[in-house]
């Protein structure tokens, strides 16, 4: 069965890779959740690494993924397998800030000195 969050990435961990050849790369997606986000940790492994290359932090996607489970040592464990993601369509270009290069107008009460550090 298959799950899909949609959200902000926050980061992208680097590639582990193993001594048996085994590949992952983790990713946290921030998803709004009314007054609280949740910061959610997707895995990919193997080949579907591949489809963390041309993500950036800050970009809204869709992950579709399966809930995988296992036991160990009387201890259950769940993770989140992503295998499919989505951009947004807004986010043609990776998200570097959330302010604009250049001043309001001044019709819209934008006159700011360019000295102040905030």
């Amino acid at each position: 069965m298959s799950y899909e969050l949609t959200g902000k990435i926050k980061l992208i961990q680097d590639l582990k890779t193993f001594d048996s050849g085994f590949r992952k790369q983790e990713m946290v997606v921030t998803v709004d959740d009314g007054r609280y986000p949740q910061d959610i940790n997707l895995e990919f492994v193997q080949d579907k690494v591949a489809l963390l290359e041309s993500l950036q932090p800050g970009q809204e996607v869709t992950v579709t993924f399966d809930i995988r489970g296992r036991e160990y040592n009387g201890r259950y464990f769940n993770n989140l397998q992503g295998w499919k993601i989505s951009a947004a369509a807004s986010d043609s270009a990776p998200i570097t800030n959330d302010y604009p290069d250049t001043a309001p107008p001044a019709s819209q009460g934008g006159s700011f000195d360019d000295d102040i550090p905030f």
